[in-house]
């Protein structure tokens, strides 16, 4: 049910290669890659000029309600507009529209930014097309093997989080693909337990370890300054008595807010 979901969408155990030009080689290149496509004009395509349809085939372009424009009125799941620089028209840079099946046009295709891009890449007469789409909105081409290009048409930070990835690959059949992001998560939460009771261990209140540490630094820091012991172990006392105040609040305060939800 998300926005990667379909026959050709992506499927548990496929590896991601590429997110249109940009290379994926992990879970950074991925989130990298769909920041950089949000950030960017839409990636153009290398057609042949002989694969154009004229857009009265379909009926006449019309404004969307964002001022973007769209040339396939019926909707459908497998078409799409593009448009493009008119050939006999390239002086004026008058834009041409035209529906055509997007998956038969964009499959083996090389990505350009214009038509000089077309015909460094390809040697018969080719013109760089761009899906014409509402704003914000991308066509992304997932490269995913075993499988054929997923055509992902939406916002890209709809796919970020609607796919999961991982850096791993299981060697064996029976063991969990998420099974390293388990252990590290455990691991995180076993640091930062330890860490905070270690912390909290090291306030100076009474029965705890603090005890002993404050007054181990009162004996290695007054010695010189208060000689007399007694005052030494009454300035001890008082401060134990301050962090033992100190932590009995704290449990206390966060008590009430989780009982005052």
């Amino acid at each position: 049910g998300s926005a990667a979901d379909g026959p050709r969408g992506l499927s548990v155990g496929d590896i991601v290669t590429g997110l249109e030009d940009c290379p994926v080689r992990g879970v950074e290149d991925w989130t990298s890659c769909l920041s950089h496509l949000t950030h960017t004009p839409q990636t153009g395509y290398c057609v042949p000029v002989t694969s154009l349809q004229p857009s009265w085939a379909h009926g006449r372009p019309f404004k969307r309600l964002d001022g973007t424009m769209d040339c396939c009125s019926n909707n459908s799941l497998t078409d799409l507009c593009f448009s493009y620089i008119k050939p006999q028209g390239r002086n004026s840079r008058e834009r041409e529209f035209a529906c055509m099946p997007v998956r038969k046009m964009v499959t083996g295709t090389a990505t350009c930014r214009s038509d000089a891009d077309c015909a460094t890449h390809t040697a018969a007469a080719s013109v760089c097309v761009t899906p014409s789409l509402e704003n914000q909105t991308r066509f992304i081409r997932v490269t995913h093997l075993p499988s054929p290009n997923m055509l992902f048409v939406g916002y890209p930070p709809h796919l970020q989080y609607a796919v999961s990835l991982t850096n791993f690959v299981p060697r064996f059949g029976f063991l969990h693909r998420d099974l390293p992001i388990f252990l590290e998560t455990f691991l995180k939460y076993v640091v930062s337990l330890s860490g905070a009771l270690a912390v909290v261990n090291s306030v100076p209140c009474f029965a705890l370890d603090g005890q002993w540490m404050l007054n181990a630094l009162l004996e290695a820091t007054l010695v010189a300054v208060v000689t007399d012991r007694q005052k030494r172990e009454l300035i001890g006392f008082f401060l134990l008595l301050a962090g033992s105040a100190l932590l009995a609040a704290n449990v206390a305060l966060g008590l009430w807010m989780v009982t005052a939800r």
